[in-house]
């Protein structure tokens, strides 16, 4: 991944929908009655993603960074290799009424032009999941659907650096940079954490996941997805994050809440070092991941030499 790529993929500047609502409401206090007053609301929008004029999946999400979400979810899922592989996005607003939405409903619609070879792989892949029987595991049709199964992450000289001090440091640095949490609550980010354990590039939405295709939309976008530095969410760590991370390539992880065994799992088959339950003073290191050190195997014992016969 280099720079280029961020040259590569043309963005639109369209009208948004506000991130945050204001709503008034009954406060109820159990000694000083009710009282009327406003409160901040984190929006929660429609955003369809449509790769090369066919829709593809319809997400809920926060309507910022939708250009960085798009190129995200693609590459997280499979559907592009590369941000190369996005020519453009364009999006733009969709009243409720065009979408069929209830009043006061109105969503988000991003356009992708990518790669033939990438568009004839999704048509493929859409194809082939049409005839199978569902199974029922969040939504998928069927359990090759998870897609579980991909290259380990190459080891990394740098990972044992997510150490516990520098872990610790960018959980400290997190909340302050949750502009939009800070005002409406309920909504996740995700931040590119530097071994200083400095924080940059945080995104947020009321989706987890949105958030972190978010950031890696962002990170492929500039060509940082190879370079030293985690992953820093404000969530659990559940498989399909320790998936998507390790799927661009990240190599390390840190989570606020605690992750679910098949994160963990996760975390150990790809050699993601994944530390969660970050609440300084103190963390949880659940996979230590791969570094260079793994790759250096012990000299093989030499036979004991037969003894000689009298």
């Amino acid at each position: 991944m280099t720079s280029s790529a961020a040259d590569t993929c043309a963005l639109s500047a369209a009208p948004r929908i506000a991130a945050l609502h204001t709503q008034a409401v009954q406060w109820h206090h159990a000694e000083r009655g009710v009282q009327m007053q406003e409160r901040v609301l984190a929006s929660e929008v429609p955003i369809a993603l449509v790769f090369n004029g066919i829709a593809h999946a319809v997400m809920m999400g926060t309507p910022l960074d939708l250009e960085d979400f798009a190129i995200g979810f693609a590459l997280s899922e499979g559907i592009i290799d590369s941000a190369a592989d996005c020519y453009g996005v364009e999006v733009s607003p969709v009243a409720a009424a065009a979408a069929g939405l209830p009043a006061g409903m109105d969503g988000m619609e991003v356009q992708l032009e990518i790669a033939s070879r990438c568009f004839a792989r999704l048509k493929d892949h859409r194809r082939s999941m049409s005839g199978r029987t569902g199974c029922g595991v969040c939504g998928v049709e069927s359990f090759a659907a998870l897609d579980l199964s991909f290259d380990a992450l190459p080891a990394r000289d740098w990972v044992a650096q997510v150490d516990l001090p520098t872990v610790l440091q960018a959980i400290n640095n997190l909340p302050p940079l949750q502009r939009l949490n800070a005002q409406a609550g309920a909504i996740h980010a995700a931040g590119w954490a530097t071994l200083d354990g400095q924080v940059h590039d945080v995104v947020e939405d009321v989706g987890r996941h949105n958030a972190l295709d978010k950031l890696l939309g962002r990170l492929a976008r500039t060509g940082r997805l190879a370079e030293p530095g985690f992953v820093v969410l404000s969530s659990r760590g559940s498989h399909e994050l320790v998936r998507k991370c390790a799927k661009l390539g990240i190599g390390a992880l840190a989570t606020i809440s605690a992750p679910t065994a098949m994160g963990v799992r996760m975390a150990e088959l790809t050699g993601l070092r994944f530390w969660g339950l970050c609440r300084p003073p103190q963390a949880t290191l659940y996979a230590a991941g791969r570094h260079d050190a793994d790759l250096t195997a012990p000299e093989p014992e030499q036979p004991a030499p037969s003894p000689r016969l009298a």
